[in-house]
């Protein structure tokens, strides 16, 4: 068989492989305007040339992008020229744009793959609706598919990790996703398209440097897995396929338990009922955590060892307990809920505590209610100093207050409430000694987006009372007090 006739038979096999891929999976219907992402390269240029042999099949109307990331200015001006000349013998409208990589990677704190993904991502969902493009084509193939499989595998990640690159999200589909590279460059060099010649693209130099995982992957680790599997990108993309069936299985049943699960839900902030949590099933619960963290914007980027450590809070924190993770989230459990959040922690304004009266602390959802009971000496003398084990963030509603008695003769009258300060001591009650409140904090195990919320009653400069946790010894009831200011604290929320 001459050369020409077996390219002829093989890109024909290819064409009808893509055809199956794109019925496969709902990618197009017909009649559809694509946006095509572009860069040169042999997937991109494949998937350009093959769109647009199956324009009249599928109704297309093709356009191409191509998104230059300010990373290789001298390299991108090629490319450009080269997109746009082959566009035009296309006969296909080409766009360019650009993205400052950098900048939003320095400004975000993320790695610059990371940012070009999430700003070249925006760019084509952006020129999209510019262009009213029913969806967006991209050139991820069977050897991507594979090297993100392992590249989530060596980061540990979970099933949802594993399943890969979907074929289809959202507007964005992908045609060659169960293609292999060597199909790719096998169709480039043959002579369907091009008679005499083979379709020429251009190769990325940042590609052949062993910088990135993926290129390490690509470059050294494929090779050595093809010795025992001369199949393995065709396996480890049939493999992300069976953990993308399973996880569309578990998606649905994450999403029936989510709708009975939050209590409230910001951008930045997301409260989940607690109770079903407790006892829930740990392959579901870490499916509830990953979708509520997914979608709450200011959450994402949590890795599943994190998740594991919410796991643990959950099943055997106490309540008030709370974690620290990375870019400033916290996850906190309260009395009757998770709380995960990315909002920066509340601090308390200063307010002049009304005596007689009742004072809203709005800031932190509680009012203190303060009294001098001159005809009920008796009774007061009875009651504690102070109550200890009160916790703004989870006072527990069936308590519905706290009572802390002072002596009234012993103050510097209006009283004010305020949050801490550099600086600021005071004599905890039963201790005797002066005592910094930030060593007070450290001791009580006082969490430290709590510290900035936490009330102080103030006598002229002193603490009389950091509210819910210590009295100061200078102000206490003794045998010698005659008049009595009673503090009432209680939850407002």
């Amino acid at each position: 068989m001459k050369k020409g006739s077996k390219d002829i038979i093989e890109n024909e096999a290819l064409l009808h492989r893509v055809r199956k891929t794109i019925d496969k999976y709902f990618m197009l219907s017909g009649g559809e305007r694509v946006l095509i992402g572009l860069s040169g390269g042999p997937d991109s240029v494949c998937l350009l040339h093959i769109l647009n042999i199956l324009k009249d099949e599928y109704r297309l109307k093709p356009h191409a992008i191509y998104i230059d990331h300010g990373l290789r200015p001298d390299e991108a001006l090629i490319e450009i020229e080269f997109c746009k000349n082959l566009c035009e013998q296309l006969d296909i409208p080409f766009i360019t744009k650009s993205i400052d990589v950098k900048s939003y990677a320095k400004g975000q704190g993320i790695n610059r793959q990371e940012a070009a993904r999430e700003l070249r991502y925006r760019v084509f969902e952006e020129t999209a609706y510019e262009i009213n493009a029913h969806k967006i084509a991209l050139g991820h193939t069977a050897n991507d598919q594979a090297e993100t499989l392992l590249i989530h595998l060596f980061r540990g990640s979970g099933p949802r990790g594993l399943s890969g690159i979907p074929p289809v999200r959202g507007k964005i589909i992908r045609p060659l996703i169960e293609i292999e590279r060597k199909a790719i460059e096998d169709f480039l060099n043959s002579s369907l398209v091009t008679p005499h010649s083979s379709l020429p693209y251009i190769i990325d130099s940042s590609n052949l440097k062993k910088d990135y995982l993926r290129n390490k992957i690509r470059l050294s680790l494929i090779p050595i897995l093809r010795e025992f599997n001369p199949n393995i990108i065709e396996t480890l993309s049939k493999t992300t396929e069976i953990f993308r069936e399973e996880e569309k299985y578990f998606e649905e049943i994450v999403a029936k338990t989510m709708m009975k699960l939050i209590s409230r839900k910001t951008d930045a902030h997301i409260e989940l009922f607690l109770a079903p949590l407790e006892i829930m099933d740990r392959a579901i619960l870490r499916r509830v955590l990953r979708k509520a963290i997914e979608e709450t914007r200011g959450l994402r980027g949590i890795s599943l060892i994190r998740i594991e450590d919410i796991i643990g809070l959950i099943k055997y924190g106490k309540n008030g307990d709370r974690l620290y993770l990375p870019k400033g989230i916290r996850a906190i459990k309260d009395y009757s809920t998770l709380v995960l959040t990315s909002e920066p922690p509340i601090k308390l304004d200063a307010y002049t505590l009304l005596v007689p009266g009742e004072t809203i602390l709005r800031e932190v959802g509680i009012s203190i209610k303060a009294s001098i009971p001159e005809s009920q000496r008796a009774e007061v003398r009875g009651q504690k100093s102070e109550v200890k084990d009160f916790r703004l963030s989870t006072f527990d509603s069936r308590l519905s207050t706290i009572v802390a008695i002072f002596d009234v003769d012993k103050l510097t009258f209006p009283l004010t409430v305020r949050p801490r300060k550099n600086g600021d001591f005071f004599y905890p009650l039963g201790f005797g000694k002066r005592k910094k409140l930030q060593d007070f904090f450290v001791d009580e195990k006082v969490p430290r987006d709590e510290r900035d919320r936490t009330p102080l009653i103030i006598s002229g400069e002193d603490i009389v009372w950091v509210v819910g946790y210590r009295g100061d010894e200078r102000f206490k009831v003794t045998n010698e007090t005659r008049r009595f200011l009673r503090l009432e604290v209680k939850r407002t929320l």
